[in-house]
């Protein structure tokens, strides 16, 4: 639909009757998600206002309460305690060499399992040998661990960890830290049985090398990382995985951040343990 059909048409321009100005409304900016559809986007001062404003009536609202204020309702009537509650399985039980086990043996600990090992192996151990090795066995099934140590020994080799920016040990240089993480951002079951399951999990990440001689300044990618998992052990172990790029969304307006507040940002907030 033209601007013209959109805002009148023809016979509906003139405003007044004869000998005024026609006015043409501007073209709506297109959108990335779908050629036919049409925003309009609020000035930022104004998004920012109304956003601090409702954040603002939500604060004074949460202030006002208070458990000393007697409630209407007639007791048979009121909320159980639970209804605001977490939902869900617990994530893990525990964990070894930092790797969370013990997982829920049904389709949300399967998920659970799965996020949490991305972001394990999406971390900054991976790129030395020892923690690389721990990771592997704690994570994969035994028989499956064993076959691809030797083969990544190779992959991470001192060629490789030179183009990043490291030395032979997966170190980065005195006055930089590398920056590579794993925040998965949802999970899906492609399928489900009580001895194996296949899980997607959508993510994106953190790569690069932070410091002020850095050629390689930290980037984000997104990624979806596909688990094969089978119930080992009285717990979820890897046995095959695979990634491809994307879904992707359109680049933000935000700033980039100096080095210093990258490096600063990376030491000072950890992690977190993934439940469905």
């Amino acid at each position: 639909m033209s601007n013209d059909d959109q805002y009148g048409g023809a016979g509906h321009g003139e405003v007044g009757g004869t000998g005024q100005t026609r006015t043409r409304l501007p073209e709506a900016p297109t959108d990335p998600y779908g050629p036919t559809r049409r925003t309009s986007r609020a000035p930022r001062s104004l998004v920012t206002v109304v956003g601090v404003v409702v954040l603002l009536i939500a604060a004074i609202a949460f202030a006002n309460q208070s458990p000393d204020t007697p409630d209407d309702r007639p007791a048979d009537d009121a909320p159980a305690a639970t209804s605001t509650t977490a939902t869900g399985t617990d994530p893990v039980t525990g964990k070894t060499a930092g790797i969370p086990k013990g997982f829920a043996h049904d389709e949300q600990g399967a998920q659970s399992a799965a996020a949490n090992y991305a972001v394990a192996l999406g971390s900054d151990a991976m790129f030395r040998k020892n923690t690389r090795h721990a990771l592997v066995d704690g994570i994969y099934a035994p028989d499956v661990a064993s076959r691809m140590k030797g083969p990544q020994d190779e992959a991470y080799s001192a060629a490789f960890l030179a183009k990043l920016g490291l030395d032979a040990n997966g170190n980065a240089p005195q006055g930089s830290t590398f920056v590579t993480r794993t925040v998965p951002i949802g999970t899906r079951v492609e399928s489900y049985t009580p001895t194996a399951a296949k899980v997607s999990v959508w993510y994106t990440g953190l790569i690069g090398m932070s410091g002020t001689k850095s050629t390689d300044p930290v980037r984000t990618l997104w990624k979806t990382w596909t688990f094969e998992l089978s119930w080992i052990g009285e717990d979820w172990k890897v046995v095959d995985d695979t990634q491809q790029d994307g879904p992707a969304p359109v680049p933000g307006d935000v700033p980039v951040s100096t080095s210093d507040d990258m490096s600063k940002a990376i030491k000072e907030f950890g992690g977190f343990t993934y439940a469905r």
